[in-house]
């Protein structure tokens, strides 16, 4: 990305984009419509960290993810919402296994282990919400979607790493939104 600002199209909505990739979201429409674009990068082994407070909008981000990649399944779609009391909810979207975790309420190591990390990665991609509480776990690979309350709207920044990083310039790139430099 060049240093000066851009702008993409979110379908109606519009949002700025500088250097590392963060978004201006203006609704939860928004909100949803990068999760479905993040969504459609995802393969098995991915890991999606989504940090910011609460009402940030990391729910709202999980569930345009995946209600979309349910949708583009044929999957029957399910009301997506938060795990926070059962700490994770598999989802199947045809040959892709979605794991959506939170682990706001996870207190200990032990309580991670029990979760099944490892092999949901193994069979498909995580979605996680309050990452922070693995640690040393956090996988290397992976794409940290931070969002945080900017006046009236939410604000996403974007930073990949390791094999994520490629992808996601390549799909900046090639993305369906529409880019232009502000002058």
């Amino acid at each position: 990305m060049s240093p000066m600002a851009r702008s993409i199209y979110l379908k109606e909505e519009v949002a700025s984009v500088p250097p590392g990739h963060p978004i201006n979201l203006p609704n939860v429409k928004a909100t949803e419509s990068l999760g479905a674009w993040i969504g459609a990068l995802l393969r098995p082994g991915d890991f999606v960290a989504l940090t910011g407070d609460l009402g940030s909008g990391k729910t709202s981000l999980a569930r345009g993810l995946i209600e979309d990649l349910l949708a583009q399944a044929g999957a029957p779609l399910e009301h997506v919402q938060s795990p926070t009391f059962n700490l994770v909810q598999p989802y199947s979207a045809g040959a892709l296994e979605i794991w959506h975790y939170d682990l706001y309420r996870i207190d200990s190591a032990q309580e991670l282990e029990e979760l099944g990390l490892d092999e949901a990665l193994d069979v498909g991609c995580v979605i996680c919400e309050w990452p922070d509480r693995l640690g040393a776990l956090l996988p290397g690979d992976r794409l940290d979607v931070a969002l945080e309350l900017a006046s009236t709207a939410r604000r996403a920044t974007l930073h990949a790493h390791g094999d994520f990083e490629a992808r996601l310039d390549t799909a900046w790139q090639g993305s369906p939104f529409q880019v232009r430099d502000n002058a």
